[in-house]
């Protein structure tokens, strides 16, 4: 058991500092070419942040631990919404950008009720998954077109990025990200070979251990990240980060696994901790009017979260008789 825990720890060391690697070698490469904040933290620096989600469910599910893969996804977008923006705005409130609000909120939370209804039948399939692909793609397209006609962000994100870097940083920014890949690829199997494990030893189900253990891990380069942009005062990009990744997450990390191999999604439990997500999606609704997220409304994502954990962790014990 001990063995497993040092696993699980050296996993998320490696899935941590993998994440940073990847993000800050992606964000500096991306800005050298004149792409904006905004644009790098909801796609570069989302993509990026999700690649621990990626490595892990994909261990998961071609392992047969189906239910690691899908509770890896709902757990980390749990933490995005609940731990990361929580814990960011308790530091320093956020103002969310208004084109955050009209678009990418609600869009955020009509990809996870996407989600939820294609594995209503028991299973996200390789249909499912190439669908969800699709999507994020149009996404992606439509976003960056969106961000660009949109003159006003364009002179405001300029005006955070100041100078951008220059050329001969670009063969250093992309050993970066070459090894931040390589710790994240390390961090994903001893993540899962000590998940699986520690979850049979100590008698608890492994969608717990995957939508809290795993899923706290998996997102800790996320919450780097926000920290890091509230530090320096661009509150965008820790909100852009964390509506990407969450978008990113449902769609293209569940559209490749399930493109690869079919997930199983079956069984009360899993259903549960959907809709759950999908509460802690909905609960950004009210920044659609005050465009802020303070303190006390911060104090109660975090809560909940906790409170989440806790649920999980008490109500998550398999029966005496399954070894």
């Amino acid at each position: 058991m001990l063995l497993d825990v040092l696993l699980v720890l050296a996993g998320m060391a490696a899935l941590y500092f993998g994440g940073e690697w990847l993000v800050n070698g992606a964000e500096k490469l991306a800005l050298s070419f004149g792409v904006s904040v905004l644009i790098i933290s909801l796609t570069v620096v989302a993509i990026g942040t999700s690649m621990p989600e990626l490595l892990v469910s994909l261990q998961g599910a071609l392992g047969g631990s189906s239910d690691l893969a899908i509770g890896n996804v709902i757990g980390s977008n749990i933490a995005n919404i609940g731990l990361i923006l929580g814990a960011t705005a308790l530091l320093s409130p956020l103002l969310i950008q208004a084109s955050l609000l009209r678009r990418e909120i609600p869009l955020m939370i009509f990809f996870t009720l996407l989600v939820i209804g294609m594995a209503a039948d028991g299973a996200l399939s390789r249909v499912d998954g190439f669908f969800l692909l699709l999507a994020y793609l149009l996404f992606t397209v439509a976003f960056y077109f969106f961000a660009k006609r949109d003159a006003a962000t364009a002179e405001q994100l300029t005006a955070e990025v100041g100078e951008q870097p220059t050329d001969s940083s670009r063969p250093r920014d992309f050993m970066r990200l070459l090894l931040g890949i390589a710790a994240l690829a390390l961090g994903s199997r001893l993540m899962v070979a000590g998940a699986v494990s520690l979850a049979r030893s100590v008698g608890i189900s492994e969608l717990v251990i995957a939508t809290t253990l795993v899923a706290f891990g998996t997102s800790l380069p996320e919450l780097a990240t926000s920290l890091s942009a509230v530090r320096q005062n661009v509150t965008d990009v820790a909100i852009g980060n964390v509506i990407g990744s969450n978008i990113a997450n449902l769609l293209l990390i569940l559209g490749i696994v399930a493109l690869v191999t079919p997930i199983p999604v079956d069984g009360a439990e899993v259903q549960l901790e959907f809709l759950v997500m999908f509460g802690f999606a909905i609960a950004l609704l009210p920044f659609l009017f005050n465009q802020r997220l303070g303190r006390k409304r911060a104090a109660v994502l975090l809560g909940a979260y906790i409170a989440f954990v806790l649920f999980s962790v008490a109500s998550g014990r398999q029966p005496p008789l399954v070894q």
